[in-house]
């Protein structure tokens, strides 16, 4: 009875420490997969920083065409409204 026991047992422990190593190998493959998925990500995030770099001056040019755009469509916007007030009368 005290051997059958003992040996139930070590089965047991066995198996637990199997199932273990079995999960930890799966943990270990995901890590190294995620691992290279960051490098991947990481990368992208640069090339994104480097090609937007020049964005600032661009967007400074652009930024004071529209400025003198609005100017002009206000203008014009002041002149149809007074043409409207005049047609409305």
């Amino acid at each position: 009875m005290g051997s059958t026991l003992g040996t139930l047992s070590l089965i047991v422990v066995l198996i637990v420490v199997v199932a273990l190593v079995v999960y930890l190998l799966l943990i270990i493959r995901a890590l190294r997969g995620a691992s290279r998925n960051l490098e991947q990500l990481a990368g992208g995030l640069d090339q994104i920083v480097r090609d937007t770099g020049p964005l600032p001056e661009k967007l400074s040019t652009i930024n004071g065409a529209l400025g003198q755009l609005l100017t002009g469509l206000l203008s014009v916007n002041g002149n149809l409204a007074a043409v409207a007030d005049l047609l409305t009368r």
